[in-house]
């Protein structure tokens, strides 16, 4: 692989300053709307327009794994999983693949937990720069009281999370209570103190996609770090038509507020040709500053697999078993 892809592959990874949020513009929110049939011809062109062959889609590929939030969020999770899910983020991709690619290590974005997990994900990511992110707030329902879903949030903080997933309460959108929602976001914020705060919209069961960009703008308004799709619970998640609504609701709050607000589209994204997609959508929309772990993450589980096995096949010419690539 060659210095400009090597370059590709490889963003800064600096942090950019928290959202603060701002006063809610009802005015603003209200004027938002979202022509439906438009968003989806327009991303119905990008899987025949936007292809990446060779050298090209490997640097993309291995981009897409420093975006990766490596998330285990089952009934049946245990310190031994979360010790061999934290060992692959330290090392996504085997040691002979990327000396075949000539590229240095890479680490993915995350590691995305249940509170009673965040300690033991600490403890083994200590010394490594990769954060721990808390799924919070009564995930994935939100139904929970709200101190609960306050303390909840503070309970992991306190435990070493640098990053929550919150929940934000499906009804405020659908009954179109925009002030209830900005105050329960703001809360959320603050029950955060530094850690940085991924709203989770749950889109899938919002109605409509200009429910959608209303609530994302809402919720930039009330100080959300990141807008993130879904739990992944949900029967239908990330879809390439909530991604533009989203992602042209964080241009928009950049233009007005100066202000870079993250994205994570999360739910369904196991394929790698997927990931260039999604990979491809955001430079067009928002460009190459977000290209990167502190402005967007994929939410995903089993992704890094399957972009792995693409990774040795554009090395040996051959597909590999899939337990070739364990995801921990």
């Amino acid at each position: 692989m060659t210095q400009t892809h090597l370059q590709a592959a490889q963003l800064p990874t600096v942090a950019p300053a928290r959202n603060p949020g701002m006063p809610l513009d009802m005015a603003w929110v209200r004027a938002v709307q979202a022509n439906t049939s438009a968003i989806e011809r327009r991303v119905a062109t990008l899987p025949g327009r936007r292809s990446v062959k060779g050298p090209h889609q490997a640097a993309w590929l291995l981009r897409a794994i420093t975006c990766i939030d490596l998330t285990t969020l089952a009934g049946d999770d245990t310190a031994g999983r979360v010790a061999r899910l934290c060992a692959k983020a330290r090392q996504p991709v085997r040691h002979d693949l990327l000396a075949a690619l000539d590229m240095p290590p890479v680490t993915v974005g995350a590691v995305c937990v249940y509170h009673d997990m965040v300690a033991p994900a600490v403890a083994h990511l200590e010394g490594t720069g990769i954060p721990v992110a808390a799924v919070s707030t009564g995930f994935p329902a939100g139904l929970s009281p709200f101190h609960l879903r306050v303390a909840e949030i503070e309970e992991s903080v306190r435990a070493g999370a640098a990053e929550i997933d919150i929940v934000i309460s499906r009804r405020h959108v659908l009954g179109g209570d925009w002030q209830a929602l900005y105050d329960e976001m703001r809360a959320f914020r603050a029950a955060c103190g530094e850690a940085h705060v991924k709203a989770i919209l749950a889109t899938g069961e919002l109605g409509s996609l200009r429910n959608v960009a209303r609530a994302s703008l809402v919720c930039m308004m009330a100080g959300a770090d990141f807008i993130k799709t879904s739990t992944g619970k949900e029967s239908v998640n990330a879809t390439l038509p909530v991604t533009l609504s989203m992602v042209r609701a964080i241009r928009a709050y950049h233009a007005r507020t100066g202000v870079a607000v993250g994205y994570k589209p999360a739910g369904g994204i196991s394929k790698a040709r997927d990931a260039l997609i999604y990979l491809a959508l955001i430079k067009e929309e928002l460009g190459d500053a977000w290209l990167r772990p502190a402005l967007f993450r994929f939410g995903a589980s089993s992704l890094l697999g399957d972009i792995e096995r693409q990774l040795e096949h554009h090395v040996s010419g051959y597909y590999s078993a899939g337990h070739r690539h364990a995801a921990g």
